[in-house]
Formats: structure tokens, sequence, C-alpha cells
């Protein structure tokens, strides 16, 4: 077919050269956000007399026709075509002849297509806020239901002092609470139109860009046309927030799969989100949490590549810019199945309670709190450190816990030991003893649950406001 571009060659472009420019096999992917773009700015075109009230309901009546038949399948997307973009536009000629000619009015492919991410990425961040709230949620309902369930918390993968699971998971809860802001945020910077810009400069036509924007539920538009069709930045952050997510499910990921090991046994994957092994049948592997954990790096590859695409190019719009696509799509993709998959996951799996504490009690977690409870009688810390020291020596020479040291035992390392040394060091009271903003101890974590639980109640599905009205 004859290119959008073709009057000024007198040679067909090489076949090579036109499959290697063309972006149709994957932005075919941008029909739907390419199609409401063209409904506004033939809305805005009538809306300023470019086009009669007539042309301007054809062209609208066109543009739904094609849609509907894309999605129902009797009209294909095939690589004849250089993008989206001239898809739609020659299947609009073809069905109302010159009228259909009339689309690109005031318009370059560099905006439109400016447009279409824009368009596709605000949908995508709404979508991916969606996931990331439920995953909050699954989060913190475990929270509110493990506020008494002991383990052990790490420090270099040693364990270091008691705290609930509730205080773990609580952690994980901050992770993806920040990561649902950066959407926010970058919702806010991003949701400005750039149809309009043209090519670069804008256009000689009369546009009203205020009004195409509002159709659309834009903020207003782009205040410069080169930056308009150029700019990336939001692909970018998007890549970089994706990229924290995956990060962040990564982190869980590995400790989900520790917890399932045979060392550990703190939780139990529901079968559904486990697989066996082809020659040992006693295997249960974590395959959900190492795929997670194995696609980050997709997602990190899509940020460095774009970062790198866009760093030596110059003003205005480039070919290079092509190369936005594929692995946004990709990345988004990966995060979004990764977000559903971890949720469900975790909202199946089983904890095991008492292995948790186990593991507490014979970690010497509670060391911190028998040095206190010295330095409490009047020990000096330093030398409470010390005491206790000599205390975790012994008892790894006799195979036991500080808590199954006999009184007589305690008191030869230091006679300020007594009978209520050991409610002070057992697992819950060493927990409960921390009531500062933030700590495990159960009051502690009753705020910090109903604090949470306030926030996903004022953030439920916020993220941004504006529809678009095609």
């Amino acid at each position: 077919m004859a290119q959008l571009w073709g009057g000024r060659f007198t040679k067909e472009t090489d076949r090579l050269v036109q499959q290697f420019n063309a972006s149709i096999s994957f932005d075919q992917k941008l029909c739907k956000y390419d199609i409401a773009g063209s409904k506004a700015h033939v809305a805005m075109l009538a809306k300023q007399g470019i086009l009669s009230e007539r042309e301007r309901d054809l062209l609208l009546e066109g543009l739904d026709a094609v849609l509907s038949d894309v999605c129902s399948g009797t009209l294909l997307i095939t690589e004849e075509y250089e993008d989206i973009h001239s898809f739609v536009e020659a299947s609009l000629i073809e069905r109302l002849g010159d009228v259909g000619k009339k689309l690109h009015t005031g318009r370059s492919r560099n905006d439109q297509v400016a447009l279409d991410m824009r368009l596709y990425v605000r949908e995508e961040l709404q979508e991916t806020d969606g996931l990331l709230e439920r995953l909050l949620q699954t989060i913190l309902r475990l929270m509110e239901e493990h506020t008494e369930t002991v383990m052990p918390g790490f420090t270099h993968l040693q364990k270091a002092q008691p705290i609930t699971l509730a205080h773990h998971l609580g952690a994980y809860f901050e992770m993806f609470k920040r990561d649902r802001q950066r959407l926010s945020d970058l919702y806010e910077r991003m949701n400005y139109c750039p149809l309009g810009s043209g090519a670069l400069a804008g256009t000689t036509y009369p546009l009203d860009r205020e009004h195409t924007a509002e159709l659309m539920g834009f903020y207003g538009p782009t205040l410069n046309s080169m930056d308009g069709v150029s700019d990336r930045d939001y692909l970018i952050e998007f890549l970089s927030a994706a990229a924290t997510s995956m990060m962040h499910l990564s982190r869980f990921s590995e400790e989900v799969i520790l917890w399932n090991s045979n060392e550990y046994q703190f939780v139990e994957i529901d079968d559904a989100y486990s697989t066996g092994s082809s020659i040992m049948p006693q295997k249960k592997n974590p395959d959900i949490a190492e795929l997670v954990r194995g696609k980050t790096g997709r997602v990190y590859g899509a940020l460095i590549s774009l970062l790198t695409t866009m760093k030596g190019i110059p003003l205005a719009y480039n070919k290079d810019m092509q190369e936005d696509k594929e692995l946004t799509f990709d990345a988004i993709d990966t995060l979004k199945g990764c977000l559903a998959l971890f949720e469900g996951m975790l909202a199946t799996m089983k904890f095991q309670k008492e292995a948790m504490k186990k593991s507490a009690s014979h970690g010497f977690t509670n060391a911190t709190d028998a040095a206190d409870y010295l330095v409490n009688r009047g020990v000096p810390f330093r030398d409470a450190h010390g005491i206790i020291g000599q205390v975790v020596l012994f008892c790894i020479e006799k195979g036991i816990s500080i808590e199954q040291m006999q009184l007589q035992e305690l008191k030869q390392f230091s006679d300020v030991f007594e009978a209520d040394v050991y409610e002070a060091i057992s697992m819950e009271a060493c927990v409960n003893k921390r009531l500062t903003v933030g700590a495990p101890g159960k009051k502690a974590m009753d705020s910090v649950i109903l604090a949470e639980r306030e926030y996903l109640d004022r953030a439920a599905g916020k993220l941004g406001g504006k529809e678009s009205g095609f």
C-alpha cells in the first residue's frame, strides 16, 4: 500500500527497510487509544469550524466502526501498514473516501503517538494502582490476623530480635504504599495532552488544545510543542516505579522462598501456587516466588534500555523513540502479572505459627532484652552486654536457650538476676514491651493497623479522577 508520506519519494522503500522501520507488529496495542484520540481531535476540529458537522459525524461513526470491527475480529490489523496510525486512517479512507482524508488535519504522527502512549500509560497506571491496592488489602488482613504471631527478626540473615509476623508484613505494606504514591505523583505530572503540538512547531490551524485536552480527561495541554512530541520522561518514571515495585516483590519473594524451605518451615504455599519435580516426588517448589524474583530483571532492563535510548537524542522527535513501546509494553505486563500472582499466593499461604515462635526462641533473639534487664537493675550497659555475651556462649555449649537456664546458672554470671528474669525475657514480653511508633508491640501495631486501614479507605481507587469522554 502507499505510505502516508510517499508523495516526495520516487522509489519504493526497500522491503527490509520497510520491515525494519515499521512498528505495526507491536503498536497495534495502541489501536483503541489512537481512535479515542482521533475522535477527540475530530470533535475539536468541528467545534473550530475546520470540519463540518456532517464530516464530524461521518468520521466519528467511521472511527467507532473501525474499532468495533477490530475488536470483533472482522477487521484485521496486518503488517502491510507501517503503524497503527496508518492502519486507522487507511481503514477510514476506505470506508468514507475523501472525508476520511481529513482526519489528519492539524496533527502529525509525532503528536499522535505521543498522545496514544500517554492514554495507554494513564490507563495502565490506574490498573497497576488497583493491583497494588488489592495487594495492600491482603497484607493488611494478614497483619490484623498476626499481631501476636511471634517470629524472629533478622539482620545479616541472622536472628536478631523477636518481632511479630504483623510487624514483618507491615514493612512490606509501607513499601507498596510508597509504590502507590509514586504512581499518583507520576499521574499528576503526566496528565497533560500533547495533541496539537504537530510535528514539533504546532500548526497554523486554529486548534483549541484546551478543548481537546478536556475531552480526554487531561488537566490541560502541554505548554511546549517540541517537548510535547519528544517527552518520554513519564515512561521513564513509570518504568522506574515499576522497577521499584518489582524490587519490593523480589525481596518479599526471596523471603517466601526461604520461609518455605525445610530449614525454616515458616510457611506452606498453596498447591495452586506451587509445582513439583519431574524426578523427585517429595518436592513442592515455590515457582511463582522464584519467577517473580527472576522477572524483576526484565523490568530493570526496560528502564535501562529506555534511559540509554533517550540519553543522546536531540530535540525534537527522532525515530529512536519508537523503541519505547515494546519494552514498556512488556515491563507493564510483567509487573501487572507479578502483582496479581503474588497477591494470590500470599492470600492463600498458611503461616506456621509454632515454627516461627520456636525459631525465635532458639536464636537468642531475647539477648538484648536480657541485657536491658540488667541495665534496668543498675548494671552499666557495656557490662550488661558483656555478661549476656558470656551467657549466650554458655547456652551454645549446652545446646539450650537463655530462658532454659536455671536461675543459679544465670547468677554465676551476675547476682543481679532474679526469678522475674524469665518473664522479662519471654518472647511475648520482648515483643510487647516495644511500644514506640513503628515497633512490634501489640498496642503499637494496633495503632498502625488502624492508620493503614484509614489510608486504604481514603485512597481507594483515587488515582487521577478525570476520565476521557472518548
